[in-house]
């Protein structure tokens, strides 16, 4: 979480969420009356159904902002409140916005969760009014992405980032455990988002000082240009608040806070919002002297803190200390709460600092448990860690496999007819593999071409490895050894051989063939 500058009177106070996922406030009840059974479920259903939204949209919209943590409603870093995240600040009203829509009060709408939900569903439905759609079309998730859009309260490329990753939730699919143990699913299926003029403002600018990352401009406000003091620090921040909602927030004047970088929890994107010779408003006294990173998510709240944050994050603080001369040590890489004069807790006890640090350091290895230089075909009773690579892909996507324990068993037979009969395959129940390569390229489709990196990349280097039986390393570099993969691939689908992966090409691995 950011600092504004020693001097500027303290704004929207960051409060620490401290409730985790497993702990939500639950949804109200009648004084006296028993509890419902999953109150979350019934509460998006419900939702749903009375504004003529879809359920899992609305669900995907929901754990972008909060991963479904309502936090008792604490506010979020830029003031939003509740499982949706309404916002009430100078530049957004959605809070208010549903109060008048659904009639419910501020409080209600803050802190109860099927309320919260409710009003959700009703700022979603009236921005899908505004634009337009008609009932053929709100029946249509992919018709919805300028109404998405819009839900962000940010404009252009960062309102476009928002709805991106609601789309990818949908593409990938979710399974999220919630109050009581009760679980929220989305399944994943294609998606073909009609993005209108948003398309246009889709590619961000690449970053002036890190390769890898983007470039969205924080406000003019919400930092120094120059520096009074030598950079020898990096400090790791936590946003208490999504992405998209981070960056829209350094954009607003009346903030008075901002980092260098922001990352991802989903898939470790990397935007970056001042540059590395500027001074951002992230950790009072050390502003000068430092270089902010903030990490999507809440303090409490471990299920935001994935792998692929910690090894992009890592990445970035190891490209930072090799070119200011910063020590990789933790008297140099410190937490906000480490930071001279600061009274912030994050990234707090759930930041692993031994995993970071050793990422940092280049010493870290191992494998995803997904990738394999052969795919065999697993059906009921075989066991072992391609089961457990199948059993950790169909959860990741909605579909119940049970643990991931690398047994084949009734569960995970069910959960992978489930997913044959969504992707159109013959449902025997067994992976062989068509299903290995609709299951290993599920998620968002991208255009991918030689030079391209990353875990789309990657994606498709193990879905060929199950169509092609044949290894193609899954090292998430487009090099010519992918292309011709992808070529041979076109080739033997009487697809167009433009060693392109473009969306038929998407549309034949996702469907199995």
């Amino acid at each position: 979480m950011p600092r504004r500058p020693a001097g500027h009177a303290r704004g929207h106070a960051a409060v620490l969420a401290s409730l985790t996922v497993t702990a939500l406030v639950a949804t109200g009840a009648p004084a006296g009356a028993a509890p419902t059974a999953d109150p979350m479920n019934q509460a998006f259903e419900r939702a749903a159904e009375k504004f003529d939204v879809p359920r899992d949209l609305l669900a995907a919209v929901g754990y972008g902002e909060t991963h479904l943590n309502g936090h008792a409603g604490r506010p979020s870093q830029d003031n939003g409140y509740g499982v949706m995240h309404l916002v009430s600040n100078p530049s957004n009203h959605s809070l208010e916005k549903a109060a008048t829509l659904t009639g419910k009060s501020t409080a209600d709408l803050r802190k109860d969760t099927a309320a919260n939900i409710l009003g959700g569903a009703a700022v979603l439905r009236n921005h899908a009014d505004t634009l337009g759609l008609d009932g053929t079309e709100r029946a249509d998730i992919d018709a919805w992405y300028p109404a998405v859009a819009r839900y962000s309260g940010a404009a252009g490329a960062t309102a476009a980032l928002y709805a991106d990753t609601v789309y990818t939730f949908l593409a990938q699919g979710l399974r999220a455990t919630v109050a009581g143990g009760e679980r929220i699913t989305v399944t994943s299926r294609p998606v073909s988002p009609e993005k209108g003029a948003l398309a246009q403002s889709e590619a961000a600018a690449p970053s002036p000082d890190y390769p890898s990352a983007l470039w969205v401009a924080a406000n003019s406000a919400n930092f120094a240009t120059g520096r009074t003091a030598t950079v020898d620090k990096v400090v790791v921040h936590v946003t208490q608040g999504s992405y998209a909602g981070t960056i829209s927030w350094f954009q607003n004047a009346t903030s008075k806070v901002s980092s260098h970088y922001v990352v991802r929890s989903s898939d470790g994107q990397i935007t970056q919002m001042v540059r590395d010779k500027d001074t951002a408003y992230h950790a009072k006294s050390a502003n000068a002297s430092s270089l902010g990173i903030e990490h999507e998510g809440f303090v409490d709240d471990p299920s935001w803190f994935t792998d692929t944050m910690y090894r992009s994050s890592a990445a970035l603080t190891k490209y930072l200390c090799d070119r200011y001369g910063i020590p990789k040590d933790r008297a140099h890489v410190i937490g906000h709460s480490e930071a001279p004069g600061n009274d912030h807790t994050d990234p707090g006890t759930n930041w692993n600092w031994a995993y970071y640090m050793q990422l940092v350091g280049g010493s870290a290895s191992g494998a995803d448990g997904l990738s394999f230089g052969s795919y065999s075909t697993q059906k009921k009773g075989s066991t072992g860690p391609q089961v457990k690579a199948v059993q950790t892909l169909l959860n990741q996507q909605g579909y119940e496999a049970g643990a991931a324990d690398g047994i084949f068993g009734s569960t995970t037979e069910s959960a992978v007819r489930t997913f044959q009969t969504a992707r159109g395959l013959g449902a025997d129940g067994m992976v062989g593999p068509k299903t290995w390569t609709a299951l290993l390229s599920a998620g968002t489709t991208p255009v991918l071409v030689t030079g391209a990196s990353g875990d789309a990349v990657k994606r498709v280097q193990r879905a060929l490895t199950a169509a092609l039986g044949r290894t193609v390393t899954a090292d998430g570099a487009f090099g010519a050894n992918t292309d011709k993969a992808v070529r041979d691939y076109q080739s033997t689908r009487s697809l167009s051989v433009d060693g392109s992966v473009g969306p038929a090409t998407w549309t034949a691995l996702q469907s199995g063939r």
